[in-house]
């Protein structure tokens, strides 16, 4: 009868030996992220879409073009003359002031309302596929809309000028300000309420679960479960609202045409009147260049100062 022995040969020679080495386990996120050839098709689709048009934009914005014929080499005319432009400085203001307003309105009403129609009630599904369909309209119908029910003749505030006054709310600067950010909140508030809506049904019951064993009510539920876990879903909507906000043309093209005199000609729309009214194209180049600065800028900002470049995930990529 023989036996084997299972020790290594060093071992049944007498000597002590070192196991052998493993290879260097490399961390988990760069095992399981996914490698670069993953980013070629949307990074092929940005830049033929995105940063070439961009490019010949700036070409664009240092020529002379009506049109027609072929542009021709103006140097920094066009940048001289926006540094002189009164219209142009205070359409940033108007773009900034307009964008600001629609962040503060509808970041709090999508948050209570994404978090209402997180619940598992049927009245609040039923209610939800109601609040959300002016998302399926497009901004002009919207526009159309709200520019009939808002006629001074015959809509709603002629029926009511106790409230109202005149009637005419987009003869002064203050109503039309205040009917594009009414008119923007009630068509993209769904959308928003719709993102929160999905992060909210993502939070861990357990959080829940323990802050009710803790003796935590609802309120203080909300606000030290529900608003910390909804921060990264906050800083992406409101983002996505300043993108927005700032690129906001049809709204203003049907609704108030930049007036009453200049008083609501966002960028974006004085874009369009240097571009298509007085066809010059290479200040309204300019105009699309500086705008989006503008929003690169601010966006930037809003990145940074709420920490959210330093955010980690357990979930990052596959």
């Amino acid at each position: 009868m023989t036996t084997t022995s299972t020790a290594p040969p060093a071992a049944r020679g007498g000597r002590a030996t070192r196991p052998a080495r493993r290879p260097a386990r490399r961390s988990g996120s760069a095992v399981t992220r996914p490698g670069l050839a993953w980013a070629v098709p949307a990074t092929l689709f940005f830049a033929l879409f995105a940063l070439l048009p961009l490019v010949l934009v700036a070409v664009l914005s240092f020529t002379s073009w009506d049109g027609l014929g072929a542009p021709e080499f103006a140097g920094l005319d066009n940048w001289r003359a926006l540094l002189h432009d009164h219209t142009m400085i205070q359409s940033l203001w108007l773009s900034v002031l307009i964008t600001v307003l629609g962040v503060t309105v509808q970041t709090p009403l999508s948050i209570l309302l994404g978090v209402w129609a997180a619940g598992k009630q049927r009245n609040r599904a039923v209610l939800s596929a109601v609040f959300f369909v002016p998302l399926l309209l497009s901004a002009t119908a919207v526009s159309v809309l709200w520019r009939a029910l808002l006629d001074p003749n015959f809509g709603v505030p002629a029926q009511a000028r106790w409230l109202f006054g005149n009637g005419n709310l987009l003869g002064m600067q203050s109503g039309a300000i205040g009917v594009l950010v009414f008119v923007g909140a009630w068509q993209y508030t769904p959308f928003h309420t719709l993102i929160y809506q999905g992060a909210t049904r993502a939070i861990p019951q357990v959080l829940y679960q323990a802050a009710a064993i803790d003796g935590a009510g609802t309120v203080r539920q909300f606000f030290h479960i529900t608003l910390p876990q909804l921060r990264n879903t906050m800083i992406t909507s409101m983002i996505l609202m300043v993108v927005g906000g700032l690129t906001t043309f049809d709204t203003v093209l049907i609704l108030t045409q930049g007036g009453p005199g200049t008083d609501t000609t966002i960028s974006a729309y004085y874009m369009y009147e240097q571009a298509f009214k007085s066809f010059d194209f290479g200040g309204g180049a300019a105009i699309a260049l500086v705008l989006v600065l503008v929003a690169t800028v601010i966006s930037l900002v809003v990145v940074r100062v709420s920490g959210y470049d330093r955010m980690r995930s357990s979930s990052e990529g596959l």
